[in-house]
């Protein structure tokens, strides 16, 4: 799946001028390499990077790291924000603690507002019905048939997809999965984007000179 996308019709995106907050969705077992990507780069690129936790009180990663959320989940608010993102985390597949997040995704897309969500925050979507109606990807495509979601016709074998306002990736493709943000965003123009990726996933060192005349250094 390396080096692939999907982009379908019907995306929703934000200019970046409006630079509203980016939300991190934040819980234990969170998958520390999948987000930060995505999350760093948006914050060189002027965004603020607000993390969404179930309540106040600190998470801790899959690696042991610390978290104290800015926001509770039922504080958040579409109007506010330019994206939510959603890692994955293995309370994904551990029950339902996590399907409050999976609904919040469905109040931002119903308000026109992106979402992102990667590795098994794609099976909560998918539990949620978020993908019946959109392409869409994940690890493989026999993790979001066990969900009994009705959206298997959809699915596509790519790095990451993009439609209908919400970027979905596997667990293995954080830097495609930061690519569709940049480019749902409009956060650099689309020749950024690709050297962006050349760079970070391909150590395509001629991407470099792209990016830095582009100011996206």
């Amino acid at each position: 799946m390396s080096g692939t996308t999907a982009t379908a019709t019907g995306t929703v995106g934000t200019t970046a001028s409006i630079r509203k907050p980016v939300y991190l969705a934040v819980y234990d077992t969170l998958a520390d390499w999948e987000p930060g990507h995505a999350t760093a780069q948006l914050a060189r690129a002027g965004y603020e990077i607000r993390t969404v936790g179930p309540t106040r009180e600190p998470v801790t990663t899959v690696g042991g790291l610390r978290i104290q959320p800015d926001l509770a989940l039922d504080d958040v608010r579409p109007s506010d924000a330019s994206l939510l993102i959603l890692p994955g985390a293995d309370l994904w597949d551990a029950g339902d603690d996590l399907a409050p997040f999976a609904r919040k995704a469905r109040e931002f897309l119903d308000a026109g507002v992106p979402v992102a969500a990667i590795c098994g925050a794609t099976a909560g979507l998918a539990r949620e019905g978020l993908l019946d109606d959109r392409t869409h990807t994940s690890a493989v495509s026999f993790y979001l048939a066990a969900t009994g979601y009705g959206g298997g016709e959809r699915y596509a074998e790519a790095d990451a997809v993009t439609d209908g306002g919400l970027v979905t990736a596997g667990p293995t493709e954080p830097v495609a999965f930061a690519r569709e943000i940049l480019r749902l965003l409009h956060v650099y123009d689309d020749e950024a984007v690709d050297a962006w990726y050349r760079l970070f996933h391909d150590s395509d060192a001629e991407a470099y000179a792209v990016l830095e005349k582009a100011g996206a250094l």
